[in-house]
């Protein structure tokens, strides 16, 4: 019977993998055991086997597809068997859920559209206030409404409730007359030609007098209008000042609504919005309702400061608004990398480990003057079998100090405190992709020999993404050494789940202190960083030392 084969978790931290190759082919037969994919993990190239017999009937994935976890990759079944309906399962019937979000998309449209044509309807048509105008020429009561945008749209009524008529308005014989017909009836001004400013307010008690100069203020005039800059005294308050410079806002530029003209902090903080929030329009109407006439008043009496002050050729504050500054275009100076499999594991893991596993560290330093001796005489006496390096020569020694103090050889698991029997030494190795952790079993049982062989072996086919799952699990220590890379000392982040990770730095030559006199030694610094949940402070020195002793005296290395 035909059945779908997804893909397998081929390494302990595998959330995906990407489908290298297939070795083999549709409508081969393969047996249980039998190689059919290679994938890439996130720790390395792993050999994809079929545990069953059969015939592979379709690859539902090609090669270089990126595929998740459990995800169907294949049907395997006897030939000829009809898989329909399993092509249907894999896919998911993701062709019938895309035409069903196609067809329920045009419906909210459709929801919007109807909707949007009522409240637009109802904005567009203009508000019908009836002001019956009397004989007397007495003001009407009603709703006066007068955009910016020169629109007509329904209106808000004054603080006072009653609106003054224009000067030029005739008293109306009929019973009503609405708004539309006001504004045909009344002339057209040198003001009032610009759409986007309102018309003046007129006082009754003078209609034959002359519209009143922008330049000066309204009663009313809550709403902070930008007006053309003048020369003379600023009437600003203290407020005002400080907050036109600290909003970037010209106060020449600026209609004042207090007392006289008297730009106060309501003003500034409209112009900076581009114009007054509504309860402050309200507030400052309301303020004119009351001190309209005092207003009017004061008007004269600040005309002769203003003079004095251009007389006296006293400069107004001038916050110029800064404009909008363009920025370079930065894309062609840097470029964004996707996350290969392995780089996105080791950030969930360091992540995790710097998060959840609370460090802390050792540091020591070693004579490395005996086992660069005692190396050398290793590599006389291998003559050209091979070669023993420094790093063989510390991994050995880590190995015995872990025999010394097993109590480092541990792993913190919740509840309890898991203690290893076994040393199996994780290699910290560097490669294109990223950091992979080889393991060395049973490195205290290794000679130095055995141990510097299976580095290098694992090391070769790391770099050639060959190794297998079973060769980076397991570590219980893990040693990282950087020497080689002229790094003179650093703290390394530890492995989960282990509690300790060595870190190696390079050989220096340094002035020492031997007996009485000054002399160059050569010093290797070694830094222990340990899970405090398992290591304690006293363990992780003590382990430190243990060291210092095996590799300041090498001849035990061969012990």
């Amino acid at each position: 019977m035909a059945q779908i084969i997804g893909l397998p978790k081929l390494s302990p931290t595998m959330e995906e993998g990407v489908l290298v190759k297939w070795v083999k082919k549709e409508g081969d037969r393969v047996s249980p055991g039998d190689l059919v994919a290679e994938v890439e993990t996130d720790k390395a190239n792993m050999d994809f086997n079929l545990e069953d017999e059969g015939v592979l009937l379709k690859l539902l994935v090609k090669e270089g597809d990126t595929v998740k976890l459990g995800a169907p990759v294949a049907i395997l079944g006897d030939e000829g068997e009809d898989i329909s309906a399993l092509l249907k399962e894999a896919q998911g019937g993701g062709g019938g859920t895309a035409k069903g979000k196609a067809e329920a998309k045009p419906e909210p449209k459709a929801e919007a559209r109807a909707g949007g044509k009522a409240p637009a309807k109802a904005e567009g048509k203009p508000a019908e206030s009836k002001a019956p105008a009397k004989a007397e020429g007495k003001p009407a009561e009603g709703k006066v409404s007068a955009k910016a945008e020169g629109k007509s749209s329904a209106g808000k009524a004054s603080a006072g409730g009653k609106a003054e008529p224009a000067e030029d308005a005739e008293p109306a014989e009929g019973a009503d007359a609405d708004e539309d017909a006001d504004a045909d009836a009344a002339p057209a001004s040198e003001e009032s030609a610009e759409a986007d400013k309102p018309p003046a307010r007129r006082s009754a008690t003078a209609p034959s007098a002359p519209a009143r100069d922008d330049s000066r203020p309204k009663n009313g005039g809550g709403r902070a209008r930008v007006v053309a800059g003048k020369p003379g005294r600023l009437l600003a308050s203290p407020l005002a000042k400080s907050l036109a410079i600290e909003l970037g806002v010209d106060l020449r530029q600026v209609k004042g609504s207090g007392p006289g003209g008297r730009i106060v902090e309501r003003d500034v903080r409209g112009a900076a919005e581009g114009g007054a929030p509504e309860d402050e329009h309200d507030e400052a109407e309301a303020e004119a309702g009351s001190s309209g006439q005092d207003a009017d008043a004061a008007a004269p009496e600040e005309a002769e400061p203003e003079a004095r002050g251009q007389e006296s050729g006293r400069t107004a504050l001038a916050v110029v608004r800064p404009g909008p500054v363009a920025l370079p275009d930065l894309s062609d100076e840097f470029e964004d990398r996707p996350l290969s499999p392995t780089r996105r594991t080791i950030a969930q893991r360091l992540t995790q480990a710097k998060r959840d596993m609370p460090h802390f560290r050792v540091t020591g330093a070693i004579d490395a003057g005996p086992l660069m001796d005692f190396r050398l005489r290793l590599n006389q006496l291998l003559g050209d079998r091979g070669k023993v390096s420094v790093n063989d020569l510390l991994l050995k020694g880590a190995a015995l100090a872990l025999r010394r103090v097993p109590e480092c050889n541990a792993a913190f698991m919740g509840e309890t405190i898991r203690y290893y029997s076994r040393v199996h030494l994780g290699v910290a190795v560097a490669l294109e992709q990223g950091l992979l952790t080889p393991v060395i079993r049973n490195a205290d049982l290794k000679g130095i020999g055995v141990i510097g062989a299976e580095v290098r072996d694992l090391v070769d086919r790391a770099k050639r993404r060959q190794i297998k799952a079973h060769e980076i699990q397991g570590a219980t220590f893990t040693v990282s050494n950087l020497g080689m890379f002229g790094v003179d000392q650093f703290d390394a982040i530890l492995n989960p789940p282990a509690a300790c990770i060595l870190a190696i730095g390079r050989i220096q030559k340094l002035p020492v202190v031997e007996g009485e006199r000054i002399a160059i030694g050569e010093r290797i610094n070694l830094t222990l960083s340990c899970d405090h949940r398992a290591v304690d402070g006293a363990l992780g020195a003590r382990y430190l030392d243990e060291l210092r002793d095996i590799l300041e005296r090498p001849e035990s290395l061969a012990l």
